[in-house]
């Protein structure tokens, strides 16, 4: 078995491949969301993407339910603190997703205009606020999040919803929107054709543009004005310990100490830029499978640039840095941590396995021609 300290590592990068495959695998399906009413100009050409998204939608959502699970498994205070931190948004992200269900069953049950087009932005609100949400939750992590433990070592949190809205998170939400928006337009481009396919190249220009733009200024705002966390001091990583066991400080740009200790890290946020123009590149040249590729690659570069510049915070507090949340103090018991291990060797690859299966089951297009064969089976 592995030793407390290599677990709590381990689990960090769990936690990171479980969130990174719930924004590739439904990451897209929130960017066709948002594009549904948008660049689908008629009836059948949004049945289009809906069916382009519809047969494996459902398992995608597996990844969301995975990364929850692990949160709450591996890292119990933070579950803790974010549900109560973040409850009025989480509670907007889950009524928000109610959408999607109910939308992609109901839409198309009745031929009439209004009652299609009301679901067409349901879906659009199902598709366009998690991304928000989450996004804006990133950000204010970055910033710190207004929480601290007392005496008693009980959790207090002096936040709320509108002081999630801040310029820094806000930049962060659309920075969200826009990469997720772009994912979204790649996969379209690889499951429709003609004006449609256009349209969404056309989106994935627009998306891929904001989202340079946007990260590009997080990164100047990082280095340049959002004060960062750094541990001063903290027992041994290998035990146990309370988290206002640890010193704390806060400076401008120590979100970059990783980037400083190993400077091979700086090829994370670079590859964010390269890909994001290779996907424009491959978008124009008409290679739809590269430049969704490169979108996916974006995706994760941006998640892996966060989760490098907090690690090994997982939820700083900006009222009392000392009782910040980290990698280290946040986890679970060793024993804990050690059996949910092979729970995840074994049935992680399995998930992977049936999801890419499901992936070549389901490839080919979707055209006129299939909603016209399937018109009362069809989303």
């Amino acid at each position: 078995m592995f030793d407390y300290e290599t677990l709590k590592i381990i689990w960090w990068c769990f936690v990171a491949v479980l969130l990174i495959g719930f924004a590739l695998m439904d990451g897209f399906d929130f960017g066709v969301g948002m594009l549904l009413p948008i660049i689908g100009k008629s009836d059948v050409e949004r049945r289009i993407m809906l069916n382009s998204i519809g047969p494996t939608w459902e398992g995608n959502q597996t990844w969301f339910i995975a990364a929850g699970g692990a949160l709450f498994a591996a890292w119990p205070l933070a579950y803790a603190a974010a549900f109560s931190g973040f409850y009025v948004a989480l509670m907007l992200l889950l009524f928000s997703l109610f959408f999607r269900p109910v939308g992609f069953d109901y839409r198309s049950k009745i031929a009439d205009t209004r009652w299609r087009s009301t679901w067409d932005w349901l879906l659009f609100i199902g598709g366009f606020v998690p991304p928000l949400i989450f996004g804006v939750a990133i950000g204010n992590l970055l910033l710190g999040v207004p929480f601290f433990y007392d005496g008693d070592m009980r959790l207090a949190y002096e936040g709320g919803l509108i002081e999630l809205l801040n310029p820094f998170g806000l930049l962060a939400g659309v920075l969200s929107l826009a990469m997720l928006c772009m994912h979204g337009a790649a996969f379209l481009i690889t499951k429709t054709e003609g004006a449609l396919a256009q349209r969404a190249r056309s989106s994935l220009i627009i998306a891929a543009s904001v989202t340079v733009v946007c990260f590009a200024i997080g990164g100047v705002l990082i280095a340049k004005q959002v004060e960062g966390f750094r541990i001063v001091s903290m027992p041994d990583t290998n035990s146990a310990f309370m988290p206002v066991a640890k010193t704390v400080s806060r400076a401008t740009g120590a979100w970059l100490d990783n980037y400083t200790h190993w400077s091979w890290l700086w090829c994370v946020p670079a590859s964010a830029f390269i890909a994001a123009m290779a996907s424009v590149f491959l978008t124009i040249r008409g290679h739809a499978v590269g430049a969704f590729l490169a979108s996916g690659v974006v995706v994760t570069a941006i998640i892996l640039t966060a989760g490098l510049s907090i690690f090994p915070f997982v939820m700083p507090s900006s009222i009392n840095p000392n009782s910040s949340l980290t990698a280290w103090d946040v986890v679970a018991s060793h024993k804990s941590l050690g059996i949910m291990f092979w729970v995840v060797v074994i049935f992680l690859p399995i998930i992977v396995m049936y999801t890419a299966w499901i992936y070549r089951i389901m490839r080919g297009k979707v055209n006129e021609q299939h909603i016209a064969d399937h018109q009362h089976s069809a989303y």
